[in-house]
């Protein structure tokens, strides 16, 4: 078989796991064009007519769902015997492609992307940083970051991060002639700044003290899909805002902002990189995880 077939039967398993195009595009770092062209080069080389398309969408035809079917597991062989390669090499090569979510990603890859990639130079991380849920099988990810009450039984977790918590934090401006809350239930009395996740839900604050866990559902002027915003707008006096604790460190030494609801915000040893326990576990991934273990754990 030549390259340019087995680069097209490649570009055939992307466009079908995400049944896009443009996704696929992405993924493999080329032109939409490039993936039309294998796609249609790869039709005419077979005869027969693979997917189904449209200005809207893009589906498999069952011949499409059957080569589909076929396919995958040689091309997870391959997989495996180039990764078979990485034990007569001093460190492992290829690309790992992970996705974390966005409000925590510098949190979970601080002083990890570097020493990873000095230590194993042929290797490549392709990090996915976003808040929306991701199936990682569907959307072609070696692994995912994730907190343990969301992860799915048939999934391998190796705990990463033990000592995350959110904080409760507002500027000195907006607490001037306001009581700070001494309760999540005070909350009601403030405006708070809110936070939607991509599917459009808005995010509870939660609170959790001498075993008791409280969900609130809070109010405010202003609702964003993003920490760093969040922190800007507690910073200019919007409101409350509930956000990962390392992220407002410096403002608070600094008495930009000031600490509300302190002990009831506990820590979360919850948060995993997890992979699927059918997939074979790639050299690459494995050095991951190990730096990851490493300088995760605090």
């Amino acid at each position: 078989m030549r390259g340019a077939e087995l680069g097209e039967l490649a570009t055939f398993l992307v466009v079908a796991r995400h049944r896009s195009f443009r996704q696929a595009a992405v993924e493999r770092d080329v032109a939409s064009s490039a993936i039309s062209h294998a796609i249609r080069s790869l039709e005419e080389r077979v005869g027969v007519r693979l997917f189904h398309r449209t200005t809207r969408s893009v589906s498999l035809t069952e011949a499409g769902e059957r080569f589909l079917a076929e396919l995958s597991p040689a091309f997870d062989q391959i997989g495996q015997a180039l990764d078979g390669l990485n034990s007569f090499r001093d460190t492992p090569f290829g690309t790992v492609r992970i996705n974390v979510p966005k409000s925590i990603a510098p949190f979970v890859l601080h002083d990890v992307m570097g020493p990873l990639l000095r230590q194993n130079p042929g290797l490549r991380l392709d990090v996915v940083a976003t808040d929306r849920l991701v199936d990682i099988v569907e959307d072609g990810f070696d692994a995912g970051v994730r907190f343990g009450e969301r992860l799915s039984q048939d999934m391998i977790a190796v705990r990463i991060r033990p000592r995350l918590r959110f904080a409760v934090v507002g500027s000195p401006a907006y607490l001037d002639g306001r009581t700070p809350p001494q309760v999540p239930g005070d909350l009601e009395d403030h405006a708070c700044i809110r936070y939607r996740y991509p599917g459009g839900a808005i995010f509870n604050w939660q609170f959790q003290r001498q075993g008791k866990v409280v969900d609130v559902e809070v109010d405010g002027p202003v609702t964003l899909d993003d920490q760093e915003l969040m922190v800007e707008a507690a910073l200019q006096g919007c409101g409350l805002a509930y956000v990962w604790d390392d992220r407002v460190t410096a403002s608070l030494a600094s008495g930009a902002l000031v600490r509300c609801l302190d002990d009831w915000c506990a820590f979360d040893d919850g948060l995993f990189l997890y992979y699927p326990s059918r997939r074979h576990l790639s050299a690459g991934l494995r050095a991951l995880i190990d730096m990851i273990k490493v300088t995760g754990v605090r």
